[in-house]
């Protein structure tokens, strides 16, 4: 059987697989500690659930508009201007299935082949991908660990050409945890509406965050607004992953568009699912103010404990809930690279983690902590008896 090739050029997610691996693993019988899952393992929150069911009860089961119900919208019109100071309309918003989903369309929207997108390594798995589905070229920017795993003004210049149509910011990031202050921001910014480029401010991580202040970058005046298309949703913020409801904010032109694609693939987010996005994005934010201080002191656990073992180090992060572990100090003749490393924390430590390589930096393996204490305890005692 014959694929296109442009299904054929798509790489599977190296998270997922890992993911699959460990759970096989487990189903054989093995006691595996999962570090490589990108969710909390918190509950929804009961509020969120109860709004699910009322939703089914009363027959909401039907399609919704396309871009998603109007109560919801406003909700998150509501939500930026209290969190993020910006105000937007409704026809500036769209609802779909799932943040990855919002991505998608709205780099579809944007990139035509041929067009270059500028990305910071460390990334998400999926970035690149997206981008060569759209016909893109993705240029990565190289980051250092002494800065953070954040892109600098300059590298993000010398990134530039003529064929530059979008950048991706990450902030909180997956995989490192970094978290760009205002003043970072804004230099980016500023090369961004100079040059014309639009930008794609991937903020799902927002309220998974342990610094005073996340700033959007949409905030940095009107000029950098106008360009800039912010990516949300409530799988992370309120444990709502399998739920499968992300957002889109920003021009309405290109709202606009999205929209027309989404009415081509997926049509409307689950409606059942958007009334419980509705409870948790205009209900009580208390189950997630509960769910960050217990990542924060997991943050903490983990960071010392890796810190601890001799030939790993690693930043202490400001969002998310992964650290981003720098493990050269283990590579050599034994193990030749993190892929490797990973392989065999795996089946001989029993730790499932992923290779810094999937994220485009080499020498790194990501850990999550979305697992409870006594799991990511047991874990650094197991990494640690495998180094030695």
């Amino acid at each position: 059987m014959k694929l296109s090739a442009r299904v054929q050029g798509i790489a599977n997610s190296p998270t997922l697989a890992i993911t699959a691996k460990a759970k096989a693993l487990k189903e054989a019988g093995r006691e595996i500690i999962s570090l490589g899952a990108g969710e909390p393992d918190f509950k929804t929150p009961a509020h969120v659930k109860e709004a699910a069911i009322k939703a089914i009860e009363e027959g909401f089961t039907t399609y919704t508009a396309t871009v998603g119900i109007q109560e919801l919208r406003e909700a998150i019109c509501s939500s930026c201007k209290i969190e993020r100071g910006l105000e937007y309309t409704t026809d500036q918003v769209i609802v779909s299935s799932g943040a990855k989903s919002s991505l998608f369309n709205a780099i579809q929207a944007l990139i035509d082949e041929g067009d270059e997108v500028i990305l910071p390594a460390p990334f998400w798995v999926s970035y690149p991908e997206q981008i060569k589905f759209a016909g893109g070229k993705t240029v990565i920017v190289e980051t250092s660990e002494e800065n953070d795993f954040k892109m600098t003004a300059e590298g993000f210049k010398s990134a530039i050409t003529a064929k530059t149509k979008l950048v991706i910011i990450n902030s909180p990031s997956n995989p490192t945890g970094s978290v760009y202050t205002k003043d970072e921001l804004a230099e980016i910014a500023q090369i961004a509406v100079e040059n014309d480029i639009f930008i794609i401010s991937d903020e799902i991580y927002r309220k998974v965050s342990y610094t005073k202040e996340v700033v959007s970058i949409a905030t940095l005046g009107e000029e950098v607004k106008k360009r800039t298309i912010i990516i949300d949703g409530v799988s992370k913020a309120y444990a709502m992953t399998g739920w499968r409801i992300g957002y889109a904010i920003g021009p309405k032109e290109i709202i606009q568009a999205m929209g027309r694609l989404q009415s081509h693939s997926t049509s409307n987010a689950n409606s059942i699912a958007q009334k419980a996005s509705l409870a948790a994005i205009g209900g009580t934010q208390e189950p997630t103010y509960k769910m960050v201080e217990a990542f924060k002191a997991r943050r903490d656990i983990i960071t010392d404990g890796i810190n601890n073992i001799e030939g790993l180090k690693v930043n202490k992060p400001e969002g998310s809930f992964y650290i981003f572990v720098n493990v050269k100090g283990l590579l050599g003749e034994k193990i030749k690279d993190d892929y490797q490393l990973v392989e065999l924390l795996l089946e001989e430590a029993g730790v499932a983690t992923v290779p810094g390589s999937a994220f485009g930096m080499a020498g790194y393996i990501r850990l999550s902590y979305a697992t409870s204490e006594a799991e990511i305890n047991e874990a650094i005692k197991r990494i640690a008896k495998f180094v030695g």
